[in-house]
């Protein structure tokens, strides 16, 4: 076609050299237009890469928000465990007789025995009794090389904040071990004294296996801006900036580190013009030693946990982008001036064709070759967010063991008097009985000892169910009947009800009612939800509680109203979230509802609740009418 032009323009007679001499204003043009277009597109680069790298960067900060939500349930997760265990173990004989006889060597031994017990049993690394003094009188490592027994440890906060405010919490490396721990203290009350701390050290490394990653960073510091937990262990014990004295002197007071080395972190902190955190290693390129930073506090250790990721994978992603982005522009002016070309010189018109279409096969090849790898790596997130499901399950399974521990820790000291009445009294009528027996009074015996077995019996059915309540309940439904789990929930809570003059009226119908479901999780229910009845009316006026329940079709219908204020319309629609709860700071973990709805959906029924008309809240808890033999029965 070039040679045919060629030809037409000779037989015409034009002078080629004249037309390209013509052609050359429209040349001129065309090179203006061309330096416009670059600057055009020059500035809408810049434009797209600033907003692209924005948009990169955000996806970076929800990743990181979602890491650290994730690191921040495992240590309150972790924390909780033992929130309550060291009041409990400081009621215990064993420690109050220590502390009655500090210097008996029997007891000593038998402390010493329960402690260890006690520490396997809970997992803990180390439990340990301190006298007033601080001097260690006995501790579950007590035959071990590195014993804490005879050791004073009276300047650790956990010692001296137990015995002044009535608790203690602290984290440091052990002056004796050398390893990490955080420390639970609970004071030890004997005779209306306070004698002594029982202390509690649980062990830190399993959180941070928990947080390998090859990318990212995951530290908790203290007030001191100093490293004490992190998945990169040459970032341990190191501070972000200088440590002055003042920061020093405060550490070495507490000899929060012992004798460890605290090392210095040197960087550049900075914030972009989105608000994001970034952290820079001095002497390093950005885009290698660059960390974008979520950090959250945890006001009630006093930490702050932080996630750094590195913003090379979002700024080499922005510049790609940018760059497929200006491929795309070339292309289209690449085609334009192939068309000014071709209206120019139709002989170049194949050419430059076939060029383009080379050109654009290639980079279809490349973008199938970038899919491919998008795909992949689409692949390996998904596996990753299934395995974070995974771990976010087990621990919503370990707070809800929590939960039912602390409120047994709440159940301890009540249950504890509803034991040691009926046994004084059982003592007083034994004795009485003797008396009788020596007189030959043998029918007023009779009944003194029918008194006795009654108490003991009563105390049986009290432990029984507190023993159910604490295990971990089979998963397995079968044929449960309503009436003695409302029994077994009175009886755990019947001390509660006295102690708080509350009366509950129960109405369970004239027929039996048998529900599908577990008797344990359905027992743990209904504690959950008197117990929050209790709380609501127990500084009112009106201290009722209806329990009703009625089968309607295949369902038990059951409610339990009260008589307290009700929950406010804006927050009725949270009232079943983890961790909400409309009690003061303290009282309870703001689990109870949200496990009892979790509990029920398993069981196929459903929880709900609303402010009665006549005034005070109302649960309505909707299960499935069960016949026998419905269900399988499964222990």
């Amino acid at each position: 076609m070039h040679r045919y032009t060629m030809m037409n323009a000779c037989d015409s007679g034009l002078d080629l050299p004249r037309v390209m001499r013509m052609q050359r204003p429209s040349v001129v043009k065309l090179s203006v237009l061309m330096i416009f277009c670059l600057a055009v597109v020059a500035g809408l680069s810049w434009v797209a890469h600033y907003q692209t790298r924005a948009k990169a960067f955000h996806e970076l900060h929800d990743r990181g928000q979602n890491t650290l939500s994730l690191a921040e349930s495992s240590l309150r997760g972790q924390l909780a465990r033992f929130e309550r265990l060291p009041e409990l173990l400081a009621d215990q004989r064993a420690i109050r007789s220590l502390l009655l006889s500090p210097t008996n060597p029997d007891v000593v031994l038998a402390a010493n025995m329960y402690l260890r017990d006690t520490a396997e049993l809970l997992g803990a690394s180390d439990v340990y009794v301190m006298y007033r003094d601080g001097v260690t009188l006995a501790a579950s490592n007590f035959d071990q090389p590195h014993s804490f027994v005879g050791g004073n440890f009276a300047f650790r906060p956990y010692f001296f904040d137990a015995m002044r405010h009535g608790e203690g919490r602290f984290y440091a490396l052990g002056t004796t071990s050398d390893k990490r721990g955080y420390y639970f203290g609970a004071p030890i009350d004997v005779a209306g004294q306070r004698r002594g701390v029982l202390v509690i050290k649980i062990d830190v490394d399993e959180i941070e296996q928990a947080w390998a990653s090859d990318d990212l960073r995951i530290l908790v510091t203290d007030p001191e801006n100093i490293i004490f937990l992190s998945n990169r262990p040459d970032w341990l014990f190191h501070a972000f900036g200088e440590l002055t004295p003042e920061r020093l002197a405060r550490t070495q007071e507490t000899r929060r580190y012992a004798n460890a080395t605290i090392g210095e972190i040197e960087y550049r902190a900075r914030t972009d013009r989105h608000g994001f955190r970034l952290l820079t290693g001095p002497g390093s390129e950005v885009d290698a030693s660059e960390y974008l930073v979520v950090a959250r506090g945890m006001p009630q250790a006093d930490w702050v946990v932080q996630v750094l990721l590195p913003t090379r994978a979002a700024r080499v992603q922005a510049a790609a982008s940018v760059a497929i982005g200006l491929s795309l522009a070339g292309i289209v002016a690449l085609l334009g001036l192939i068309v000014w070309q071709r209206r120019r010189q139709l002989a170049m018109r194949l050419a430059m064709e076939q060029a383009a279409k080379d050109d654009l096969e290639r980079r279809v090849a490349q973008r199938t070759w970038e899919l491919r790898d998008a795909n992949i790596a689409l692949e390996d997130e998904v596996a990753e967010r299934r395995a974070t499901e995974e771990q976010l399950r087990k621990t919503q399974s370990e707070l809800v063991q929590a939960g039912k521990l602390a409120a047994l820790g709440q159940m301890s000291a009540a249950l504890s008097h509803e034991f040691n009445q009926p046994l004084g009294a059982a003592r007083n009528y034994a004795e009485n009985a003797q008396l009788l027996l020596d007189r030959d009074r043998r029918d007023e015996a009779r009944s003194n000892i029918d008194r006795i077995v009654g108490m003991i019996d009563r105390m049986t059915r009290i432990s029984r169910h507190l023993r159910n309540f604490a295990r971990k309940p089979n998963q397995q439904l079968r044929i449960v009947p309503l009436a003695e789990a409302v029994v077994a929930a009175q009886e755990l809570l019947g001390w509660r009800l006295a102690k708080a003059g509350v009366t509950l009226e129960v109405d369970l119908g004239d027929l039996p009612l048998h529900v599908t479901g577990g008797p344990v999780r359905l027992q743990q229910v209904l504690v959950n939800l008197l117990s929050n009845a209790i709380d609501a009316v127990e500084g009112g006026a009106d201290k009722r509680l209806h329990l009703c329940a009625q089968q309607s079709g295949d369902l038990v219908q059951i409610t339990l109203r009260d008589h307290g204020p009700g929950v406010p319309d804006g927050l009725q629609a949270r009232i079943f979230d983890p961790f909400f709860s409309t009690k003061e700071v303290g009282k309870g973990l703001g689990l109870g509802l949200s496990i009892s709805y979790n509990i029920v959906r398993d069981f196929g029924g459903r929880l709900s609740m609303r402010n009665h008309p006549e005034g005070g809240a109302e649960f309505l808890l909707e299960l499935q009418a069960a016949t026998y033999p419905a269900v399988e029965a499964a222990q």
